[in-house]
């Protein structure tokens, strides 16, 4: 037999939904409020000066920057709180010599590496001279030993070492490209010094300012300037100079040695100039002719 209780169920207890919370925008709103009044809080005690401390601490800097120190003061219309002080803070002062010394250092490194790399350039250029002209001596030995002294004129310019010898009556024939016996020995004379350089030979032809004679075999003074220098470099080659080393150039009348109004334009212009490039840098190159100048100078 079941009991009394047996098959009665118990009332379901309630749950009440729970409330939705309207009022959580306030704690936001007591944050922000709170934030606000800690920053002006903060903001009026950094605009207090104590001007004692400031005083203490513009001496301090004055004595560790070793200058006088200052700042900014106040405009008329609104006194500065440092007014009064006995120190004026002028910190771009108390910096600017730290500064003054660091660029002074600079300067002065930058000064010494010029100066250092303008003597390691002329220490160059002088040994090139001294390289050129002792080749200048050797040919111009050479030729005299060979019974042809005078026969070239020396000059050294950025390039190198150039010897002019005169064309007419000398290495060619008017309006010739044909070796004359003279020019032969001459150029034989100085083959063996030229073979015996390292540097690179540059071999021109020039021509003065008169046109070739109409109707004969050159077209203008171009082709004929053009083809003794090509003569003169295969005698040269003939002679022992290795090849790869030399070239040919013709530059008609564009490049006179003398003005067209110099008596002796005519001649001197009409040449062959054997060019010794020099082997050192381009700026040591270029002191080149204001030595050769200054021994020019210098020789009585």
């Amino acid at each position: 037999m079941s009991s009394a209780g047996h098959g009665r169920r118990r009332p379901k207890k309630h749950e009440e939904e729970e409330h939705e919370n309207h009022e959580r925008w306030l704690v936001s709103y007591a944050d922000m409020v709170t934030l606000l009044m800690v920053l002006f809080i903060v903001l009026f005690a950094i605009s207090q000066v104590d001007k004692a401390k400031f005083e203490e601490l513009a001496s301090g800097l004055a004595s560790s920057f070793g200058g006088p120190i200052s700042v900014v003061q106040g405009t008329a219309q609104e006194p500065s709180v440092l007014d009064g002080g006995q120190l004026p803070v002028d910190i771009k002062n108390a910096i600017g010599p730290a500064q003054d010394v660091e660029q002074a250092a600079v300067d002065q490194a930058a000064a010494q590496a010029a100066a250092e790399r303008a003597e390691r350039v002329a220490a160059e250029a002088a040994v090139a001279y001294d390289e050129l002209a002792e080749a200048r001596d050797r040919i111009d030995a050479a030729l005299k030993a060979a019974g042809h002294d005078g026969a070239a004129r020396y000059e050294i310019d950025e390039r190198g070492l150039v010897v002019h010898i005169v064309a007419d009556a000398v290495l060619f024939d008017a309006e010739e490209a044909v070796l004359r016996p003279e020019g032969r020995q001459i150029l034989d004379a100085v083959a063996p010094s030229l073979t015996s350089l390292p540097n690179v030979l540059r071999i021109e032809g020039h021509a003065n300012h008169f046109p070739v004679s109409a109707g004969g075999p050159w077209p203008s003074n171009w082709e004929l300037s053009g083809y003794r220098a090509s003569t003169v470099l295969r005698h040269l080659a003939g002679n022992g100079v290795p090849e790869p080393r030399m070239s040919a150039t013709g530059y008609s009348s564009t490049r006179p040695l003398v003005p067209e109004t110099d008596p002796t334009a005519v001649s001197v212009n009409r040449r062959v100039d054997i060019v010794v490039l020099s082997t050192a840098s381009a700026e040591a190159n270029g002191l080149l002719p204001g030595i050769d100048a200054a021994h020019q100078g210098a020789t009585p």
